[in-house]
């Protein structure tokens, strides 16, 4: 027999503990403020021990509700994921993904090929954004560093080059004189220093004025202008794979970096033990290992 408090009055206080307010959480909830307080009250004398620091208008965690806030989350999650399974059996070889929306058109789309001819009772849904699903199998996450909490494994570094349209290549020989036609990615509204990097290991960091130039909100905005002769682009290789290959794009240097940052498989622990997500996990490793670093 388990000795656990009612499971109304965890339930109230995960939604409270999510919103930090009695009142947001009634509202989520259909019922009333007091009867929130009335629950939360409850658990904390079950506990012995107060979850939350109350102050005028604003309520805060203690390290006791921050722990059970986590643990809660995990399980109602679980609890979530099983209701679903039986409500809707196709829900058990669906398998939601959060992609970066570059990673997902340049180098994922072009292999769920062979994702499906290997797995064919498993249905891909890739978002990229974390507001268009509540729950996400796993994700891929651009960054420098293992996610916390998470089972987190790095899939590939960066591997940067310099690159232009071929009939700009003469002109890329005199990069110092073409400042103006740097073309820069944004990262959350800052630029990404891949042009430094890039710079600092060709011994060129005080030739090139990194300030002037275009910036894009996005890798693939970068790309298309670079293609189309907007200006000089510092690109992963790994994206411009089909671009390389065809000749739309030409390394005008020798000199390429690797990272510092890369695409990392971010799994919840609650979701790593899944045949559908070791499936996709397994899978990817083996694409991964694949995938082109150098040049050919």
């Amino acid at each position: 027999m388990r000795s656990l408090p009612p499971l109304t009055a965890l339930r109230v206080f995960e939604t409270t503990g999510k919103y930090l307010s009695f009142t947001h959480a009634a509202r989520q909830l259909h019922v009333t403020q007091s009867a929130v307080s009335r629950q939360v009250k409850q658990l904390e004398d079950y506990l012995g021990v107060p979850l939350f620091v109350r102050l005028h208008h604003k309520l805060e965690l203690t390290d006791a509700g921050q722990q059970l806030l986590a643990k809660l989350e995990q399980a109602f999650n679980l609890m979530e994921v099983a209701v679903q399974e039986l409500r809707d059996p196709n829900q058990r070889q669906k398998l939601n993904l959060l992609v970066p929306p570059t990673f997902a058109t340049r180098w994922l789309a072009p292999r769920l090929a062979s994702f499906h001819s290997s797995f064919p009772e498993l249905e891909l849904s890739i978002h990229n954004s974390a507001s268009e699903h509540s729950l996400f199998d796993c994700s891929i996450r651009f960054g420098h560093t293992a996610k916390p909490s998470h089972y987190s494994e790095l899939l590939m570094l960066e591997q940067h080059l310099a690159v232009c349209a071929p009939d700009m290549v003469d002109k890329a020989q005199q990069l110092a004189k073409s400042n103006a036609s740097l073309l820069h990615i944004l990262d959350q509204g800052e630029r990404l220093p891949v042009w430094e990097n890039w710079l600092q290991a060709a011994g060129m960091s005080d030739q090139v004025d990194v300030s002037r130039g275009m910036e894009f909100s996005t890798l693939d905005q970068v790309i298309n202008a670079a293609i189309n002769g907007a200006g000089f682009a510092i690109i992963d290789r790994h994206m411009i794979t089909r671009e390389l290959k065809s000749g739309t794009l030409v390394a005008f240097s020798d000199i390429e970096v690797s990272g510092p940052c890369g695409y990392w498989l971010d799994i919840n622990a609650e979701r790593q033990g899944l045949a559908k997500v070791i499936r996709f996990s397994e899978w990817l490793r083996e694409v991964t290992a694949e995938s082109p670093t150098q040049a050919h």
